[in-house]
């Protein structure tokens, strides 16, 4: 499973709309969900700090969402323009793979 972060700083005022952009049945996911490869997508708010949020997006793996980007670079693109009025800050913050069937012995 390839894992991506996001985070968010939201616009005074624009906390709804970014929620329902980025939310479980937004914007994104059903771009997304145009890949058989996506698995979903959770938003998350920064308990700590009010207008902060973050996304993670689950992937099979990074070659299936590389490919995604590839052939949807400019739905993508599009679709990050339309964001940007919603933030006045995001960053990718970190990706990796994450391996279900390791075993956990401690």
């Amino acid at each position: 499973m390839f894992v991506i972060l996001w985070e968010f700083e939201v616009k005074p005022g624009s906390e709804d709309r970014f929620q329902k952009a980025y939310g479980p049945e937004g914007d994104w996911v059903r771009l997304f969900r145009r890949d058989p490869h996506f698995r979903r997508t959770q938003l998350l708010r920064d308990s700590s700090r009010a207008l902060w949020y973050f996304t993670v997006d689950l992937w099979d793996s990074e070659a299936d969402y590389l490919a995604f980007l590839d052939g949807h670079r400019t739905a993508y693109e599009d679709l990050d323009r339309a964001g940007e009025g919603l933030t006045l800050r995001e960053r990718r913050v970190l990706s990796f793979t994450l391996d279900l069937s390791a075993s956990r012995s401690f």
